[in-house]
């Protein structure tokens, strides 16, 4: 199986809400993230973005760079003595940085999202990583921010 069919087959088992009228795949993203599934997040939205060019394409983008941060701050957490995961949170921060400028034209609301906040969260978390010389990651699970589309 192909992985745009594996994906097709992923994001049916999340259940989309039809009464938004947005792509299920973008709706699978928000599901994804909020059940700390952050590499499968960014997948699934991954294979929407690929197929877009219009004025959507860099509001993925976007999102995708966001879903990569919390890969870094997630396997940094679960393993922070490991060789490779100790050194996440520079990557992180970069990555919050770059969802930022992708992010940032769309504010304050795009596709039933508050990128307003969303973009408030990923300048506090970055700040909060530099200020401690990237020392201290802010991501634990039991605080995982939660992401949420708006019917408008």
């Amino acid at each position: 199986m192909k992985k745009n069919e594996r994906i097709a087959a992923f994001v049916e088992t999340l259940g989309a809400d039809s009464g938004l009228a947005l792509d299920p795949r973008y709706q699978g993203y928000f599901t994804c993230f909020n059940a700390r599934q952050y590499y499968e997040a960014h997948d699934v939205l991954e294979n929407l973005w690929l197929e877009t060019s219009g004025n959507d394409h860099l509001f993925f983008k976007g999102l995708i760079q966001l879903a990569g941060a919390f890969v870094h701050l997630q396997k940094h957490f679960l393993q922070p003595e490991h060789p490779k995961h100790s050194r996440r949170l520079r990557p992180a921060v970069r990555l919050f940085h770059l969802a930022l400028t992708n992010l940032e034209p769309y504010s304050p609301w795009h596709l039933h999202l508050d990128v307003a906040q969303l973009c408030q969260l990923c300048r506090r978390l970055a700040a909060e990583i530099a200020a401690s010389e990237f020392q201290r990651n802010p991501w634990h699970p039991a605080h995982a921010p939660q992401l949420s589309l708006q019917a408008l």
